[in-house]
Parts: structure tokens; C-alpha cells; sequence
């Protein structure tokens, strides 16, 4: 099996060059947050990616998570791996010093965690879940709640689940059916039942920390009348001791296409008269909070695209670079290895590609969070915020499916090898197809892109960025040679694209949603092949002022290339895709559903 290495060199060149890291030093709370402290928590971030969790992702896969009498034990070495996650601080990187955090910024955090993502898919979901959980009590519980709880989640001591889907509900939370009854001492009995809970059971943490969406008895009907409820699974004394256990069991773990290590938890509340829970926030608005982790959920899932996409084309280049098969079309009598082939060429610079454009996206995207959080004009914070709330549907939907894409790249490149479980090219293939479905499918992301993000507010947002992006249309005309030629036609292009398709969605959406939701998922795909170009095309704008400094590395040079072949084979579809987003609807809803 081959081991992941960080791809330490692109990703500091994200942090510095692409995502403003010294702007981001700036803002309060980051003043230590250089360079050389990036390069430092990466270096040690991605040793511990290489060392201890890469070498378990196999095996987790091979061996799984198993149920035993409403237990589960997760694979050999998972449980030693997470005690020396939280012994190094990992799990508190991001969070609130207040409580035990190191208060790093998004950027940083980021960074460490594609690392997460690609050396082992599975055991990253547990922090994932567990940081989303201490993100929604931090800014939603009580004060009281917050010392209860806090300290021991941010120390990893005790883990956090997300509890939403039920068996007779999935997306739609309006038909949850879990009920919370009010106690005479301020506390709330919950009996219900949740699956598909990552993490709902495991033998890792001596407590774990269950957010639950519920009804309390006045509840009015629908989404409104959604709470959100604290549930321990071993009840905890106001000073934060242990007690018994709560009225809370996993009964059951799926049998998955994938991330076979992660357990899928079934999980049943109040079998023995109903497990105490605390509500979170004020009643009725537990739907609001959620979003809290979903948003920052759905954020860290786009990263499962990009880290997974990067394990498998590094997978796939080293098999390409040692795999001998047939003479070069060039000539010669010797076979060659296969990287010589125009056709692995084109695979491998897709996968390249398109990793590329998804990090230099997430960094970017990441740092515009911490200007949104951290900024102390508020006007700048709400222009930040909005263009993360405008690209995180494109970094979980478009980052997700191309996740998708590049690991069946992967396993084309090494033929029927790639079939074989032994490579280990099928385990990244499997495991990348639950990104684009939980967290929100990619058309819940679409629709919500074009809905709230857009329809809303008629694309105010939309256009600025695109703006900016013929911004950068226009600086590349300064550089000569075909290359920057073509990655300036594509860009100006893809941006006249997505303003055609952005404008009929911005005019047509109030008046037929209908129609223009056939587009949403085309449109989300658009915009963020274009977003990905947009930096696909600084980056190159950078190297080339490098190498004419006479930094002549093959990194830039790379990085050119890299460019103009996205040009040329990824942002050469946008005509088309906004093509489909304002004339696809008629040959779609003319269908009658007994047609099919």
C-alpha cells in the first residue's frame, strides 16, 4: 500500500500567494499566524497524516467498524490513532481558547484538515462531527451549558454526534417525530429514533455528546417547531463528573458501499422512559442551530472531495510512473512506463488539475471566513460572509462530485489492477460516493445556491465575484505566450457563462422556480469550474512573475501548465453548462412522470 505524503509545497503556496495569509495575521487573534508557523503546524500535521493514519486506512477498510450488543468497536488501531490525535491538540485547533482551543484560524484549519481527509477518510469523520457539535454550543448554549460541556469535547475527551435523520424523514426535517417533554426541572425527557448518526457509538471517548432535533409538546407544526436538545450518552454532573448512563443506545450499524471503519449508527432514545436532555438555544429554533453545524459540516465535507481526490491521484501518478506497458507512440522498441502515454498524460492532469483548483478554492474560501468572524468593520464582514455563504454549496457539491470523478480516474489509470481491492485504487472510489449525498445531496447544495444565494438577493453576490474575477481576466493580457492566451480566452469565457446562466436564474426564479431548478445542479457545476479557474489562473500569473525573477522551478513551470490544460479541457464546458441551465428545462418537465 502506498502511503499519503502531504502536498506540503502546494498547500503553503495557497496559504501564502492565493489566500492572503499575511491579511489574514492581521485580524485579531491571528497576529502569531505566519508563515513559518503555518509551515511548522503543516509539516507536523502532515507527518502524523503519513505516520499514524495512513497506514490504517486499509486495514480500517478491510476490518470495518462492528455491532456487538449495542456496542461498537471500531478497527484495530483507530482507538490508539484518535489518543494520540487529541495527546498532539488536534481536536481543539480551531476552537475558542475560552475553553481549551487554540483558536486557529479557518485557513490554517483547513489545511489540516484535507490532510485528515486524505490519509484516512474514515477516522477524520469522528473530529469532524465532534468540532461541528462544539461549533453550535459555542455560539448557541447557555453559558452554563458551555462549562458543562466544552472543555472536555474541545480536549476530545468526550466526542459529538449530529442527530437529524429519522427512519420516515430524511431531508425533510418537517416529519421528524422525536419528542421532548418539558421536566419540572428545567431538563426535557427525549424518546425517539435517528439513523444514519456517523459516530453515534464508538470505544473511543469515555463520553459521547448527541445533538438531537426533537418536538416539545407545544411545538407548532413543521420546521418551526424544531428544537435542538443536548443528550448525553452518560449523564454528566453540573461540575462535569460522570454518572450513569443515559437513556440512550446505538441499535445497529449500516453495511455501507464505503468508509467502512466510520460507524453509521441506528440509535434509539428514551427505550426506558426517555433520556434527559438539555435544550439548546430557545424552543423552536433548532433548525436555525443545526445549520450552524451543517454549515461548517458541509464546508469540512467539500474537503472530503479534495482530500480523497488527492490520495488517489497520488495513488494513480505512482502506479503511472512504475506500471511498463507498450512502446511510446513516438517510437522506440522498449516498452515504456505508461506516464509516457498521451492518454494517462490527460487523466493524470485531470485529476491535477481540478485538486488544484478545489484547494486554491477551499484556502480562499476559508480565509474569507476568518475576514467574515474576525474583521472589526462590519461592513467588511458581511461582504465576506457573503461570498462564503455563496460558495459553500460549490465547495460541498462541486469538490464532492469531482471527488467522484478523479477516483474513477484513478482507478482507470491503473486498468484492470485498479479493479483489484488489493491496490487499494477502488477503496478511495467507494468511499468518495457518500460525499456528494449526506450533509445535503449536491441538488439540495444546487438548490440552495440558486435559491437562497442567488434568487434571493438576484445575484448580487454572483456578480461582484464575477467582477472581480474579469479582474483577473484582464491582469493576465500582461503576460505573453500562448498559454496565458488561452487560460485568458477560457476565463473570459467561463465568466460571460456564468453571467448568461447567473441572470436568467436572478430574473426567472421568482417567477417559475420550477424551471430554473432544472438548471441548479448545471449552474453549480459551472460556477465552480469557473471559480476553480479563477485561481487556477492567479496561480499562474504568480509563477510566471517567479520564474521571471529567475525562480525557475518546475513547481511554477507546473503550475502553467497546469492552468492551460484546465483552459483548455475543464473550463471549455462552461458555454455549454449555461447552455443547459437557460434552455434545459422544456425537454426535462415535458416528461410526464408515467413516460419514464
Amino acid at each position: 500500500m502506498d502511503i499519503y505524503a502531504a502536498p506540503l509545497k502546494d498547500q503553503l503556496f495557497c496559504l501564502t500567494r492565493l489566500s492572503g495569509l499575511d491579511d489574514v495575521q492581521n485580524l485579531p487573534g491571528c497576529e502569531e499566524v505566519t508563515a513559518e508557523f503555518a509551515d511548522a503546524v503543516l509539516q507536523e500535521s502532515g507527518r502524523f497524516a503519513s505516520k499514524v493514519l495512513s497506514p490504517l486506512n486499509h486495514t480500517g477498510d478491510r476490518e470495518g467498524a462492528q455491532w456487538v450488543d449495542y456496542r461498537v468497536a471500531t478497527p484495530a488501531g483507530f482507538k490508539d490513532a484518535y489518543q494520540q490525535y487529541v495527546a498532539a491538540g488536534w481536536n481543539g485547533l480551531g476552537c475558542d481558547p475560552e475553553f481549551g482551543g487554540q483558536g486557529m484560524p479557518k485557513l490554517i484549519v483547513a489545511a489540516v484538515q484535507e490532510m485528515w481527509r486524505s490519509a484516512n477518510l474514515s477516522f477524520s469523520l469522528a473530529p469532524l462531527l465532534t468540532v461541528g457539535a462544539i461549533e453550535a454550543l459555542t455560539l448557541c448554549a447557555s453559558e452554563p451549558l458551555k462549562h458543562q460541556f466544552l472543555p472536555k469535547m474541545i480536549a476530545g475527551t468526550w466526542a459529538g454526534t449530529m442527530n437529524l435523520t429519522e427512519p420516515q424523514a430524511g431531508t425533510d426535517l418537517s416529519l421528524i417525530r422525536t419528542r421532548a417533554t418539558p421536566q419540572a426541572d428545567g431538563t426535557y425527557r427525549i424518546v425517539g429514533q435517528k439513523i444514519f448518526i456517523t459516530y453515534g457509538e464508538q470505544d473511543w471517548t469515555e463520553n459521547i455528546i448527541h445533538l438531537v432535533l426533537a418536538r416539545t409538546p407545544t411545538a407548532p407544526a413543521g420546521v418551526r417547531g424544531i428544537s435542538m436538545f443536548l443528550v448525553p450518552k452518560i449523564l454528566v454532573s453540573t461540575s462535569g463528573q460522570l454518572g450513569e448512563p443515559n437513556d440512550v443506545v446505538c441499535t445497529g450499524i449500516e453495511h455501507k458501499l464505503g468508509i467502512h471503519a466510520s460507524p453509521t449508527c441506528s440509535m434509539s432514545y428514551g427505550d426506558k422512559g426517555g433520556a434527559l436532555g438539555y435544550l439548546v438555544g430557545e424552543e423552536n429554533r433548532g433548525l436555525e442551530y443545526m445549520f450552524i453545524m451543517m454549515n461548517s459540516a458541509r464546508f469540512s465535507v467539500g474537503l472530503e472531495g479534495l482530500g480523497i481526490s488527492e490520495a488517489a491521484y497520488q495513488k494513480a501518478r505512482a502506479y503511472a510512473r512504475t506500471r511498463v506497458q507498450s512502446r511510446s507512440l513516438t517510437g522506440g522498441k522498449e516498452s515504456v512506463t505508461i506516464i509516457h502515454h498521451p492518454d494517462v498524460k490527460r487523466m493524470l492532469l485531470m485529476m491535477r488539475s481540478k485538486i488544484e483548483a478545489m484547494r486554491s478554492l477551499a484556502y480562499v474560501v476559508a480565509a474569507r471566513h476568518d475576514f467574515a468572524i474576525r474583521h472589526p468593520d462590519a461592513a467588511i464582514r458581511k461582504q465576506n460572509q457573503q461570498f462564503v455563504d455563496l460558495m459553500i454549496p460549490v465547495v460541498k457539491g462541486w469538490f464532492t462530485e469531482n471527488g467522484q470523478q478523479i477516483t474513477s480516474l484513478g482507478i482507470q489509470v491503473h486498468g484492470g489492477m485498479g479493479y483489484i481491492e488489493e491496490t487499494g485504487a477502488a477503496q478511495y472510489f467507494r468511499d468518495a460516493r457518500i460525499a456528494t449525498i449526506y450533509e445535503g445531496t449536491t441538488g439540495i447544495q444546487a438548490n440552495d445556491l440558486i435559491g437562497r444565494k442567488i434568487g434571493r438577493e438576484s445575484g448580487a453576490t454572483l456578480f461582484a465575484v464575477l467582477d472581480e474575477i474579469d479582474t483577473v481576466a484582464a491582469e493576465l493580457a500582461k503576460f505573453d505566450g500562448d498559454h496565458f492566451a488561452a487560460i485568458r480566452a477560457a476565463l473570459a469565457d467561463g465568466v460571460r457563462a456564468v453571467r448568461r446562466a447567473g441572470t436568467y436564474i436572478a430574473a426567472q426564479f421568482g417567477a417559475d422556480a420550477t424551471a430554473v431548478s432544472v438548471g441548479a445542479v448545471p449552474f453549480l457545476e459551472l460556477l465552480g469550474i469557473v471559480a476553480g479557474g479563477w485561481q487556477l489562473a492567479r496561480a499562474a500569473m504568480i509563477a510566471q512573475t517567479e520564474i521571471d525573477a529567475g525562480r525557475s522551478e518546475n513547481f511554477y513551470k507546473a503550475k502553467i501548465v497546469t492552468a492551460r490544460f484546465y483552459s483548455d479541457h475543464v473550463l471549455s464546458a462552461a458555454a455549454g453548462l449555461a447552455q443547459t441551465v437557460v434552455c434545459g428545462a422544456p425537454g426535462a418537465l415535458d416528461m410526464a412522470n408515467d413516460w419514464y
